[in-house]
């Protein structure tokens, strides 16, 4: 299986466009107001419009109501709701009903990501991220180790990815996704880069060939 690409915290029209004609699955609208690259409802509904249907639309979450979520989720067409806050499983459950929902961990220490495939089991995927102060996306990697090479569901990596560095996180920890936001930022957080962009997406395809190649 290929390495999934989600670029998260777009903002403007161009990006959204330049990340699907670079073949993503997955765009993150983030959702949360103290996030620099936070949306509304209405502009994240303006965005989800220029999105086909093969890219998935992922709503980014943070200690939000179980009305609220529901009620963004309906409005924009979100397909995934991602929780990177202090919500419990009922609590995710509740908030993603009838919609694939993703639970991020905010990496401690090893046994972190175990533990919280038991304490999520309706998760569908764990985005495993390091821990920081805030919420959301840190922008910061943690050691790759702690992560079991066997699991009982996919992982999405992020937290310090980008283009120099997503190639040793693939071979390192074979993750079913990637995730990335401030590694193909541009000039400000509610920008990106279309360089960046383009050379993230051609780092994964050649891990992706590489590990390919050493099978056969």
């Amino acid at each position: 299986m290929r390495t999934r690409i989600k670029f998260c915290g777009l903002v403007r029209p161009t990006d959204v466009d330049d990340a699907v004609a670079l073949g993503v699955d997955a765009i993150g609208f983030v959702f949360y107001p103290k996030s620099p690259r936070a949306l509304d409802v209405e502009q994240a509904a303006r965005l989800r419009q220029r999105l086909p249907s093969w890219v998935s639309a992922v709503g980014l979450f943070v200690n939000d109501t179980v009305e609220g979520v529901r009620s963004v989720a309906k409005q924009v067409g979100l397909d995934v709701i991602q929780f990177h806050g202090d919500e419990t499983a009922g609590q995710c459950a509740q908030a993603g009903l009838d919609h694939v929902w993703w639970r991020a961990v905010r990496m401690r220490q090893s046994g972190d990501l175990l533990s919280s495939f038991d304490d999520f089991p309706g998760a569908e995927a764990l985005l495993v991220d390091s821990f920081h102060a805030g919420y959301g996306g840190s922008g910061l990697s943690f050691d790759w180790s702690w992560i079991p090479a066997v699991r009982p569901r996919p992982i999405i990596l992020s937290g310090g990815l980008a283009p120099a560095s997503v190639a040793e996180a693939i071979h390192r920890v074979a993750p079913e996704a990637v995730d990335v936001s401030s590694g193909i930022q541009g000039d400000d957080p509610r920008t990106k880069d279309r360089r960046k962009m383009e050379d993230f997406v051609s780092a994964v395809l050649s891990a992706d060939a590489r590990r390919l190649s050493s099978r056969t």
